[in-house]
């Protein structure tokens, strides 16, 4: 006969059944110590554009391990942006599967789905997209109303943003009241304030300067430290994804990682295998 289990062992048994029905269990896996938060596998995405199918994204697979930070670099129009809103959550592939924290996306309902990405996701885009008629704080605590995390406090994390991105002065503008720099910083404790484990950031500096968008990377580098996630960017600038942990090329769809030989030189990278 099987021992009985306790009453402790049942209720934990129970709890973990629960996390599994609603994908908040944490599934993921290890390679050689470090712990895989975000996996594609085959992806495809396809459009239909008059009477042709355009394939955006073409069996795409790779991995993001936890603190880390991975770029995609590409041409306009190669799929990088399309394969970032498929890992989000935000579009569902017409093939192939995307777990986070082991977490099967394709698995969840809408409702499922978003309450799995205002929870473990944040998204940052080359577009602002803060709610014009609210103040900068109003706009930074929109995921906390729809996203209620009962073993947080969001005192300490807006302190710990707002000093970071150093938006102090200005919660209480309106976006029409901010620089193109500071709408991004908005922006960007916005996507943070949730605490996600994953952060996807679209073209993040695309609309700045170059002054604006050096301080913009350096912000989101030091936000990920102090909160220790997990970042995938898509950039079309070189020198932003030379920065980076690891390094993938998209090209008419397909995702390969950076390649010295076929791609040149990026400047302080150390490719990976």
């Amino acid at each position: 006969m099987y021992p009985r289990k306790t009453k402790q062992e049942k209720d934990a048994a129970r709890v973990e059944k629960l996390q599994r029905i609603n994908h908040d269990a944490d599934l993921s896996y290890e390679i050689d110590g470090r712990r895989v938060l975000l996996e594609t596998v085959d992806v495809i995405k396809q459009y239909r554009q008059y009477d042709q199918v355009v394939t955006a994204v073409n069996r795409a697979s790779f991995r993001v391990f936890e603190n880390e930070f991975v770029a995609i670099v590409g041409t306009s129009g190669s799929g990088k942006s399309t394969l970032l809103h498929l890992c989000a959550g935000l579009d569902r592939p017409n093939a192939g599967e995307i777990y986070v924290r082991g977490n099967k996306l394709g698995a969840m309902s809408p409702d499922q789905l978003g309450r799995f990405r205002g929870t473990y996701i944040g998204m940052v885009f080359q577009s602002h997209h803060l709610i014009p008629h609210f103040t900068a704080l109003e706009n930074i605590l929109v995921p906390t109303m729809m996203c209620q995390k009962e073993e947080q406090s969001y005192n300490e994390t807006l302190k710990k943003l707002v000093a970071t991105l150093d938006i102090g002065d200005r919660l209480h503008h309106l976006p029409s009241e901010l620089s193109g720099g500071q709408q991004q910083r908005v922006a960007i404790a916005r996507a943070l304030i949730n605490m996600p484990q994953l952060v996807f950031a679209d073209e993040p500096t695309g609309n700045l300067d170059r002054e604006n968008a050096d301080d913009v990377l350096q912000l989101l580098l030091e936000t990920k430290a102090l909160l220790g996630q997990s970042l995938v960017m898509v950039t079309h600038d070189l020198t932003f994804a030379a920065k980076a942990d690891r390094v993938y090329k998209m090209e008419a769809g397909k995702l390969r990682p950076w390649r010295r030989s076929l791609d040149g030189e990026l400047p302080g990278y150390v490719e990976k295998e």
